[in-house]
């Protein structure tokens, strides 16, 4: 087969200190059980909110990977 077929998955990423690093880790947990990532596309970021104060950036993110 010449054509990729390819799969995504959503999940949800946090971080204590920015967008950027809850894609990261979103990305990297991922990896640990799915096989053949390719790419991830930013979904949606909010946050948690304590006291005026951020406490924790959320990002979700679809993963494409390719299908065996």
């Amino acid at each position: 087969m010449s054509d990729p077929i390819f799969k995504k998955i959503e999940v949800v990423g946090t971080s204590t200190k920015s967008f950027s690093e809850a894609a990261a880790n979103a990305v990297t947990k991922a990896a640990e059980t799915v096989r053949n990532i390719s790419w991830f596309e930013v979904v949606e970021q909010r946050g948690n909110v304590m006291e005026g104060m951020i406490q924790q950036y959320q990002v979700t993110v679809q993963i494409g990977f390719r299908l065996e």
